[in-house]
């Protein structure tokens, strides 16, 4: 069943009528050409995913996910395991920070912990998921997109899991543990030093396993790191674009690029994080972040930010008088 959900063939590609449809009307809007820059480009992107013109921002979905780590029990967050129950708590209870961006964002905020009873196996021992856990997980995530979704952002809460996804971008790009992992919730340098070390025993524990990106995310990966990448490539299949947000949703994302570089295209990146490979790997991803404000916060927080910079480009486009309605004066 895994593999099924991660199949990356004949995905849907975008549609370049709905895109040539977005530059024919930025071409006469009243400003100079290009202009608003990065904005415009986000405006073709919806419309090409969406496969519309103009494309719509009716119903904006924040998806977080929650996941629970044994590689805990080896020292590599500066929180305790407990704190990933309390926060999901949190969530609902409407006292977190992603609670008030969702606000702001105008966006439907839904908290996925279908895996509350669930913790991984400490991949620096074993393996972190069976194939049933990883298949479970992964429709979970394919599940949550929803029907009428025009936008989704994808982000998680889990103890240990900028470890977790350390270990996952190791194995697919290559490198030890030190060139991936950074100090997470916010460990000291001796912290860092000894995730690193445990980063590179499940490298090399599981080092046979690690030519196929599906078998990375199963032995090395997370509940919540499935689940993004069953919603990221659900909302491909949809045609739904998507915003990631940091470090973690983006090892989501690059199991499903080393699978097939196109899988991720429906993609934006939301924010560069703070955390210490982020920017690298969006640089692999050939991802350019909407926005760096030195966040490292998780819970798709960076992602909530960057639906309002989606929705300033959409209003632009749609709301904007052209030359002509104006009466100024185009380009001689």
């Amino acid at each position: 069943m895994a593999d099924a959900i991660l199949d990356v063939a004949d995905l849907p590609e975008p549609d370049g009528e709905a895109r040539a449809l977005a530059a024919a009307r930025e071409a006469v809007l009243t400003k100079p050409a290009g202009a608003l820059g990065r904005l415009e480009e986000v405006t073709a992107h919806l419309c090409a995913w969406q496969g519309r013109h103009p494309p719509r921002l009716e119903r904006v979905e924040i998806h977080v996910f929650a996941g629970r780590h044994g590689v805990t029990a080896q020292g590599v967050s500066a929180y305790p395991a407990s704190v990933t129950d309390q926060m999901v708590r949190n969530f609902r209870d409407g006292g977190a920070a992603i609670n008030q961006l969702a606000r702001q964002a105008g966006a439907r905020l839904a908290i996925h912990d279908p895996f509350r009873h669930w913790t991984t196996g400490d991949w620096s021992e074993k393996e972190a998921m069976d194939r049933a856990e990883i298949a479970t997980a992964l429709a979970a995530g394919a599940r949550a997109v929803g029907e009428e979704a025009d936008l989704i952002a994808v982000g998680e809460m889990g103890i240990g899991n900028t470890a977790t996804a350390a270990a996952v971008c190791a194995a697919l790009f290559g490198g030890r543990g030190a060139e991936w992992c950074g100090a997470g919730t916010g460990l000291d340098a001796e912290g860092v030093r000894r995730k690193a070390e445990v980063i590179d025993r499940g490298l090399a524990r599981h080092a046979a396993r690690l030519d196929d990106p599906r078998e990375v995310l199963r032995v090395l990966g997370g509940f919540e790191l499935a689940a993004m990448a069953g919603c990221i490539l659900e909302a491909r299949r949809r045609r739904v674009p998507v915003i990631l947000d940091g470090f973690v949703a983006g090892a989501a994302a690059a199991v499903l690029f080393r699978l097939e570089p196109k899988a991720i295209e429906h993609c934006l990146a939301g924010h560069v994080s703070a955390e210490h490979a982020h920017r690298a790997l969006l640089g692999r991803l050939k991802l350019t972040p909407l926005l760096d404000l030195d966040m490292r916060l998780g819970e798709a927080s960076g992602a909530a930010l960057a639906i309002q910079v989606v929705r300033a480009a959409v209003a632009c486009h749609a709301g904007m008088a052209s030359f002509d309605d104006a009466g100024v004066d185009g380009r001689l």
